[in-house]
């Protein structure tokens, strides 16, 4: 069985191999003309596969849509019974069919053809073939099509569709981050698309996990230890922000009070903040990754850092406490 399974990894392999030759080869052209129809595309791009190849036009519908490039995914049955409602004009037809001659694809393509919708087929047609009668109906009607052939499939009967499955996910993946590549698609842009699961936790920005308003610690420079002492425990975040006329002057930790009592025992209590105070402590702005945050405790070796606007002024504290459920930890 060990065997088998490795030669179906070995096939799909290769499959994959001549795929990339492929797109920088013969295909290429036909690569870069299918990206510019979908980075031109004023509408949405629109999916669609039958059986096997229907599941990874599912799976390369939200890959796009996930990396900047509105998609969905149409099933062909549902579309002829009444879903042909989501074609609408400016939309881009990706279509997956390995044969090209899927009944219930082809179905469709008087609809793409009235509403003028480009099309792109992917399908194992070779690309360059001298004969054009072995060319697939769907292949020879489409504006674009792309090679997803293969030597043959890891099915050992030669049925299941396996490596041409294989590289027509990988060829939908090339195209998303093609596209994304040329929309300029950031990180944070990423972000904002995956707000949930963990993901979406790790990608959280500072100013939602943040403590704000009453919750911050605060105490004026002439403030004396007793009554710093008592905000540092009535906010229970091991720290307060020292502040002057609105403006951020320092910050007053938990180890900063240990190692001034070891210091100067109880006449400590005498002073004021701005006497104790770390001056140009470590701060971050509100719509940095919590990522970024961690990072930069570690880094620093503390458990805190103040969110600071635009003028200095202090909008938050986030504790490393805060970090712990965003599974980065």
């Amino acid at each position: 069985m060990k065997s088998v399974g490795e030669n179906v990894v070995r096939i799909e392999a290769e499959a994959l191999r001549s795929l990339a030759d492929r797109i920088a080869g013969p295909m290429a052209a036909a690569f870069e003309r299918a990206v510019n129809l979908i980075y031109c595309c004023a509408g949405r791009v629109v999916v669609t596969g039958m059986g096997k190849s229907g599941i990874i036009a599912r799976k390369i519908a939200a890959t796009l849509s996930s990396t900047g490039t509105p998609a969905l995914f149409m099933h062909p049955v549902e579309a002829v019974h009444g879903d042909l409602g989501m074609l609408v004009a400016g939309d881009v037809v990706v279509t997956l069919s390995a044969s090209g001659e899927t009944e219930e694809i082809l179905r469709l393509l008087a609809t793409i053809k009235r509403l003028q919708l480009k099309l792109i087929a992917m399908t194992c047609d070779e690309v360059g073939q001298q004969d054009s009668s072995k060319t697939s109906t769907l292949a020879a009607a489409a504006d674009v099509a792309l090679d997803c052939s293969v030597a043959k499939e890891a099915c050992s009967m030669g049925f299941a569709p396996t490596a041409s499955t294989t590289t027509m996910l990988a060829l939908g993946d090339a195209l998303a981050m093609s596209l994304a590549e040329k929309r300029g698609f950031k990180e944070e842009d990423f972000a904002n698309l995956h707000p949930g699961g963990k993901l979406g936790k790790r990608l959280a920005r500072v100013e939602t996990l943040m403590h704000k308003g009453d919750d911050v610690p605060r105490v004026s420079a002439d403030a004396l230890m007793p009554d710093v002492i008592y905000e540092m425990s009535r906010k229970k975040l091991g720290m307060t922000t020292v502040v002057e006329s609105g403006q951020l002057m320092g910050v007053i930790s938990d180890g900063d009070l240990r190692r001034l009592l070891q210091q100067r025992g109880k006449d400590a209590l005498d002073l004021t903040a701005a006497e104790c105070m770390t001056q140009n402590p470590a701060t971050i702005s509100a719509n940095e990754f919590a990522g970024t945050a961690l990072a930069s405790m570690e880094q620093k070796k503390i458990t805190s850092l103040v969110i600071v606007g635009r003028n200095g002024e202090p909008e938050g504290i986030i504790h490393l406490h805060d970090l712990w459920g965003t599974e980065m930890m």
